[in-house]
């Protein structure tokens, strides 16, 4: 019997697109949205890290300054309470998400073993 992975793939995508945990997501973040402030403020937020995420993958050492920056920032957008709730709602969809990918790699850790 032949499996087509792709197929399995496609079907798990639309799995989590119609998860509890996927639609909650979705709701909060269409709240934040709504919000002009919370928007604002998530957007900047999300550049920063974007930023921040790109200069260390070019090799780049972060420096004071900018470290503290995003925590600042951080720290601001987690006071909004819409966007809090969505942050949240974005660390368990990436725990799911995490949990999903030891399940998919299982087969190549049991042969390879675990390293």
């Amino acid at each position: 019997m032949s499996v087509n992975l792709y197929d399995a793939a496609h079907t798990l995508e639309k799995s989590i697109r119609q998860s509890d945990e996927y639609k909650h997501l979705q709701q909060m973040y269409l709240e934040v949205n709504a919000d002009p402030a919370a928007k604002n403020m998530f957007d900047n937020f999300r550049q920063i890290q974007m930023n921040l995420q790109q200069k260390q993958m070019m090799g780049h050492q972060l420096s004071e300054q900018e470290i503290q920056q995003a925590q600042a920032t951080a720290a601001l957008v987690q006071q909004n309470e819409k966007i809090s709730r969505l942050m949240q709602a974005e660390q368990r969809m990436s725990m799911i998400i995490g949990e999903l990918n030891q399940v998919i790699m299982k087969p190549l850790e049991e042969l390879y073993g675990n390293l």
